[in-house]
């Protein structure tokens, strides 16, 4: 099996990652959702470039292709891509006091349950522990929920996304305390 490497994301890198995103969720979210949800997805779930402007976006990558993404922030938005619907929030976090923001994590479907998310989620800690914050916080899709969970992360709230259509997507907010020095 070819190594994983990973680095940071890109501008020019927008059209593989806006291809890897839409496969993960409409493949990925099966099974969770209905198909009405999947489609309205695209709503509220997507790439928030600014994660690219503020280096804070990854990619992993196999073989020289993409096939899986994800970022933190240190901005008050916790999820919704520049296409979303969902109001996004620029204002700087205080790492005494907020959580850092794990955002927009997507596996290629191809490539799922291969360890990439759980790398994802190393470097997004890794990298928000170095900027001095405590804790982290992300939305869950219902098929993301059980690798969160995985990661030690526990439920805060449940919470339904509604779409200019009026389609609810649900979603769970969840948080982790992280430890000093370790993923």
């Amino acid at each position: 099996m070819t190594t994983l490497t990973h680095r940071i994301a890109r501008m020019d890198d927008l059209p593989a990652l806006y291809a890897l995103m839409t496969r993960a969720i409409e493949q990925l979210q099966k099974g969770f959702l209905t198909a009405e949800q999947v489609a309205a997805s695209h709503q509220v779930m997507g790439i928030d470039t600014q994660l690219l402007k503020d280096q804070t976006y990854f990619v992993i990558e196999r073989a020289g292709s993409i096939v899986g993404c994800g970022g933190w922030s240190w901005r008050a938005t916790l999820f919704g891509g520049d296409q979303s619907i969902i109001p996004r929030e620029p204002l700087p976090l205080d790492p005494r006091t907020d959580a850092a923001k794990i955002r927009a994590m997507y596996v290629d479907p191809d490539h799922a349950r291969r360890g990439i998310g759980r790398l994802i989620m190393e470097l997004c800690e890794d990298a928000a522990r170095a900027a001095c914050f405590a804790k982290t916080e992300l939305m869950a899709t219902l098929a993301g929920a059980e690798l969160y969970r995985a990661c030690g992360y526990s439920e805060i709230e449940p919470v339904n996304a509604s779409t200019r259509d009026g389609v609810i997507v649900p979603l769970i907010r969840m948080g982790k305390a992280l430890k000093a020095g370790m993923g």
